[in-house]
């Protein structure tokens, strides 16, 4: 145990999710807001059936979300109506939407193949905004030096054989 480990205060993935859960957003709550995004910059509009059908659950589901982002200001939505996302859940659903992105481009950059979206749906709820900005910043990095990839897969490839 080196003396850092002495200052932090250590907790279980759960213990940490309710220390920082004040006025933030269920990973659920976040899917709803990524999809409707996709879906209005897609459609312009988003309806109960189509995101019941994206986010593989059932419309009564949907509209008890509805309900709750309704209630942080998060959209507009009217019973048998269209979803619209407020400015604010806009802004939320873009960022959503980049950090799914950003995820999934680093683990693919990484070579993985399988399971990406399961990986980054796993990932993307539970870390941080300065977890995010130095994986955006990393994989911007890496886009630019492709030869850093091309040396990292070769790494890769031979210590998997070994």
């Amino acid at each position: 145990m080196t003396d850092n480990d002495n200052n932090e205060k250590f907790y279980t993935a759960r213990g940490y999710e309710i220390s920082t859960s004040e006025n933030t957003l269920t990973p659920s709550m976040e899917d709803y807001i990524e999809m409707i995004y996709r879906l209005n910059q897609k459609n312009g509009y988003t309806r109960v059936n189509d995101l019941a059908n994206r986010l593989n659950v059932q419309p009564p589901s949907v509209t008890n979300m509805m309900k709750k982002l309704h209630d942080n200001s998060l959209l507009k939505y009217e019973k048998y109506g269209v979803i619209h996302l407020t400015e604010k859940g806009k802004k939320i659903g873009k960022f959503l939407l980049d950090r799914h992105n950003v995820l999934k481009n680093f683990l693919t950059m990484l070579g993985l193949k399988k399971h990406i979206q399961k990986e980054v749906e796993q990932i993307e709820h539970h870390i941080s905004w300065d977890t995010f900005l130095t994986i955006n910043a990393f994989v911007n990095f890496l886009k630019e030096n492709d030869q850093i990839i091309e040396q990292f897969n070769e790494y890769k490839n031979n210590k998997i054989k070994e």
